[in-house]
């Protein structure tokens, strides 16, 4: 059996009413209901986050389509899509997204009609830290003696601090979080879902841009960050083991700072704006490159009275 994960402090029930209720995406939740310093709180329904929408089920159109999404942001490199497959968003068509890996420009594809929704693929991956590779060199070689050279004594979780700390001095990754940013507060964007593979990382990045930039405190950033141990807790423990039950990985646990949640990968982000700019105000402007009409817009979006 796996460590248990680390736990944050938020109720059960709220951890409830936050989730979206797919059974196909079980990190996909809802950004609403935050609290920001100055007493505002975030709408419901506007601003979601989640994990890859590709294994969703039939069961989950029905509960997909009420929330009414118009723009989902899917932030996997090109070979993850390749590997999990595209997003199962209803009534979208597939894009071929080779050609976005390396662009300057999204790729977006929508579905026909006026409420029809469009998808964003935005790719944000780093070839030095490219945990999905990572993982998947892990697993093709069997020899546990290699493993634990690659992922073992701490080198996996360095790997994550590295990943994190790029989200933010790599000017191409800050660029592509800076987009999710402005499609959230264009006039009439919402309801928009970004998401990556496991709705941990890129996703978690993203969302954390978002509640300290309406000016959530950084203690609930950091909740919100750790709730993916919580909703992906099981899923993780099953895959984890089943490493091991298939003869995989010999010590399977090498790869849970992979799959968590660490409040120091967070850390370590928040860190790396601290060293390159004098504070978040001025890394939102000359870091993400986003002016004060973003912000109003994000406000207007996402903030309620």
């Amino acid at each position: 059996m796996t460590e248990q994960p680390e736990q944050p402090t938020t109720a059960a029930a709220e951890l409830a009413a936050r989730s979206l209720g797919l059974a196909g995406a079980v990190n996909a939740r809802d950004l609403g209901g935050y609290r920001t310093v100055d007493g505002r709180v975030l709408r419901t329904g506007v601003a979601l986050r989640s994990d890859g929408l590709n294994r969703l089920t039939e069961a989950d159109r029905a509960p997909f389509a009420a929330l009414g999404i118009r723009h989902v942001v899917d932030l996997r490199s090109l070979d993850e899509v390749r590997e999990a497959g595209p997003d199962k968003v209803p009534g979208l068509p597939v894009a071929d997204i080779s050609a976005v890996e390396l662009s300057a420009e999204p790729l977006s594809v929508s579905a026909p009609g006026p409420d029809g929704i469009t998808l964003h693929h935005l790719p944000v991956f780093a070839a030095d830290f490219d945990i999905y590779v990572a993982l998947r060199d892990a697993l093709a070689d069997r020899d546990p003696v290699k493993q634990q050279a690659l992922l073992g004594d701490g080198r996996a979780a360095q790997m994550m601090v590295g990943l994190y700390r790029w989200f933010v001095t790599d000017p191409v990754a800050r660029e592509r979080f800076a987009t999710v940013l402005r499609l959230l507060a264009a006039p009439d964007s919402p309801p928009v879902l970004f998401h990556c593979t496991a709705g941990k990382d890129r996703t978690g990045w993203t969302a954390a841009l978002v509640l300290t930039a309406l000016g959530v405190d950084r203690a609930t950033v950091f909740e919100d960050y750790l709730l993916t141990n919580v909703r992906s807790g099981a899923l993780v423990e099953t895959i984890v083991d089943s490493f091991y039950t298939r003869g995989l990985m010999r010590d399977p646990s090498l790869l849970l700072p992979l799959f968590r949640a660490d409040a120091a990968y967070l850390e370590a982000a928040f860190a790396e704006v601290e060293a390159g700019w004098s504070g978040f105000e001025e890394f939102w402007r000359s870091g993400l490159g986003l002016d004060d009409t973003v912000l109003a817009g994000l406000r207007k979006n996402l903030l309620g009275d």
